[in-house]
């Protein structure tokens, strides 16, 4: 039987960043993956650019049932330790809003920096595991071609999100097979959907597109909200899909930061006869402005011959209209995975299991999810960068 001193399982973004600093380190590594290319994630990301972190990184864009599990990982490997690694690899780069970082190329080149960190450790690819182990003071990893035997394994096998390039549950299973508790796993950063009956009223609103603020229980992001054929995706949703639970409302200011009704009211008080919805498409885009007025009973009504009654009602559909989406579109459109491998059954400074010594988890399989923009990379980098220095110094 192959003995290795440590078997990845997943040739993602936190197995192939793991591998890299452990093979660089002299360990003997093996890094097992189901899939025909290693890092198919990261060559989709961000437009085919790969939004690779986010400047802006904190515990508290991140979400999880164990809030500050992810400071020590993230407080150990920041976006300036990667932004510095990207340097080294001569990979050109730029900044766009919000802190995020993207690739002035493909993001194939991120692949090929980590793989060429991970020079001296191997990769098998379409190589499915189907189980792993302990055994003695090690373990055993079940795979096609036999058993491998392993000191330590880090399970990078990520979460369910995006089936179609092979998503499994495999790393669940694993977690589970320990004892180890899972969150819930559902999917984030996703577009939602209507009802019928509420698609009825949006879908000939597909394509269009404004800034917003969506809010759900405490939690608000402002970005852009685009209008589809299913319901609503864009940035703003993206965010906060990863915070809504079926049931819940959502509220969407569509104009943040100003007073719809105030600025009907002002425009109604310079006189004229201008409609309703001509005035509404100074603060909207037109088809969305024409959509609000025509529900409102007031498509060819003048604005002059309307009582504040009336234009507080129109602008509390534009301020805080609140909606309860039906569902979202799922694992195939998914960014993220949000749950996982419950954290209070892992050590936040090391990702290693604390009932199973030597079995490590890092990545999107563990109970962290962060925002939309690099912060699901920086956690991949960072929770990988945990594992390798804990196992270093076992």
């Amino acid at each position: 039987m192959e003995t290795w001193d440590v078997v990845i399982l997943g040739a993602g973004a936190a197995g192939l960043f793991c591998a890299g600093g452990l093979a660089g380190a002299g360990r003997r590594v093996l890094v097992l993956d189901h899939a025909r290319r290693p890092g198919e994630k990261i060559r989709i990301s961000g437009g085919g650019r790969c939004n690779f972190t986010n400047l802006a990184t904190t515990r508290e864009r991140f979400l999880s049932e164990t809030p500050r599990f992810c400071a020590s990982a993230l407080a150990g490997y920041t976006p300036q330790d990667f932004v510095a690694l990207v340097d080294r690899a001569g990979i050109a780069w730029h900044e766009k809003t919000l802190g995020q970082l993207f690739c002035d190329g493909k993001a194939g080149q991120v692949v090929d920096m980590l793989l060429d960190r991970m020079r001296g450790a191997e990769l098998r690819l379409n190589t499915a595991v189907s189980g792993v182990r302990r055994v003695g003071s090690g373990f055993e990893v079940q795979t096609p071609g036999g058993p491998v035997a392993a000191r330590q394994v880090v399970v990078a096998t990520g979460g369910r999100s995006i089936p179609k390039m092979g998503a499994t549950g495999v790393g669940y299973d694993i977690a589970r097979g320990f004892g180890l508790r899972l969150v819930d796993q559902r999917a984030g950063l996703v577009p939602l959907t209507f009802a019928e009956q509420d698609l009825a009223r949006t879908k000939p609103l597909a394509g269009v597109a404004l800034p917003a603020r969506l809010g759900c229980g405490k939690t608000g992001f402002d970005d852009a909200l685009l209008f589809t054929h299913r319901g609503l995706s864009g940035p703003a949703v993206l965010q906060i899909s990863s915070y809504w639970r079926p049931g819940e409302t959502i509220v969407a200011d569509l104009a943040p930061g100003q007073d719809a009704a105030a600025l009907l009211r002002g425009i109604r008080g310079q006189g004229g006869r201008m409609q309703v919805g001509t005035a509404l498409a100074r603060l909207l885009p037109d088809r969305l402005a024409d959509a609000l007025v025509a529900d409102e009973g007031l498509a060819q009504a003048r604005l002059a011959d309307q009582p504040n009654a009336v234009l507080d009602r129109l602008g509390a559909r534009v301020n805080a209209w609140t909606f309860r989406p039906v569902g979202s579109e799922g694992w195939r459109t998914a960014e993220v995975t949000v749950g996982g491998v419950d954290c209070r059954d892992l050590d936040g400074r090391t990702m290693q299991a604390r009932a199973v010594p030597g079995l490590y988890f890092v990545g999107e399989v563990v109970d962290v999810t962060g925002w939309l923009g690099g912060y699901n990379f920086q956690w991949a980098w960072a929770s990988a960068h945990a594992a390798a220095r804990a196992i270093l110094a076992a």
